[in-house]
This record gives structure tokens, sequence and C-alpha cells, in this order.
């Protein structure tokens, strides 16, 4: 009696176990909300800090040769991805985790993917081994000269290697 009330027991315990992993797997893999923007490629939902995925642009302070003129593109890069998501919450995906905690996911805004919005409107870069598949995008905004491809302006991680 004593044994089987004893499997019944860890039965239950595992079975809660296995149930709070699989609820803790899809929490942390999705989330929604509004965001703060950090950069033109990294944002903050519920506190979670999230680079997106397949993208990289300016840091702040990077400077870009336009004509005539040498603008902060790091923050014009920032204001870009603030004007695509400041009006509308995000739903963003978790890829995978860095050390620090941060995400590598793709957001989302009213249905549209961010990064791809980004790299179209010229305002980041896709990624060099361009993982999410946004080449063909950005050579779409280089050939229109959108964005960041107005001027000149040296890559994020050749300037970040740089520095």
């Amino acid at each position: 009696m004593i044994r089987r009330s004893c499997i019944s027991t860890l039965a239950a315990i595992v079975l809660a176990v296995a149930l709070s992993a699989a609820n803790v797997r899809a929490e942390t893999h999705e989330i929604h909300g509004k965001a703060q923007v950090l950069s033109g490629d990294t944002l903050v939902v519920h506190g979670q800090r999230i680079r997106l995925f397949g993208i990289d642009a300016p840091e702040l302070g990077q400077t870009c040769r336009w004509p005539n003129k040498t603008i902060d593109c790091g923050r014009i890069s920032t204001t870009g991805l603030l004007d695509l998501i400041a009006p509308v919450a995000v739903t963003c995906g978790r890829k995978s985790m860095r050390p620090d905690g941060t995400w590598i996911g793709t957001c989302k805004a009213e249905g549209f993917d961010v990064g791809a919005n980004m790299v179209h409107t010229g305002w980041a870069v896709a990624s060099p081994d361009d993982p999410a598949g946004y080449g063909k995008i950005e050579a779409k905004a280089k050939a229109g000269r959108r964005g960041l491809w107005r001027g000149t302006f040296e890559m994020p991680w050749v300037w970040r290697k740089n520095r």
C-alpha cells in the first residue's frame, strides 16, 4: 500500500515537473508587448533584451558620409527602428541566447518581420552570412539608395572590429 502511494506520488511529481518545463519552454521562446529601442538592431520587451536575428545596424556614434555631410547613422538607424515599432506591440521569438541572457530572435509588428523591414528601408544590412535570407532585400535597398545606401558607410561589423 505504501509502495503504491510512493509510486503515485513520484509519478505526480514527474508529471508536474514535465508540465512545468513545457510551460517554461513556451513562455521563454516567445514574448509579446511594447518595445523599447536600444539601437537599430536591439530592443527590449518586458525587460528581455533582444538582438534582431539576421541583421546588423550601425552602432550609435558610427558615422556615414552622405553628399555634403557626415551623419550619425547609428542614431538614424535607431530612429528608423523606433519609427517601425513605436505605435504597436511586437511579438518576438527566440532563436538562441547569448551568455549574457540577450535573445537572438525575430520580431514581428502587426505581422511584418521587423528585421526585414529594417533592411528594406536601408537602416540595417543583412548579417554577413545572411542566415535570415535578407540579402535580396538588401540588394533592392542598395539599388534604390534607401537609408544608409544614400551615401557611403563602413559595414557595422567592420566598424566594431576597428574600434
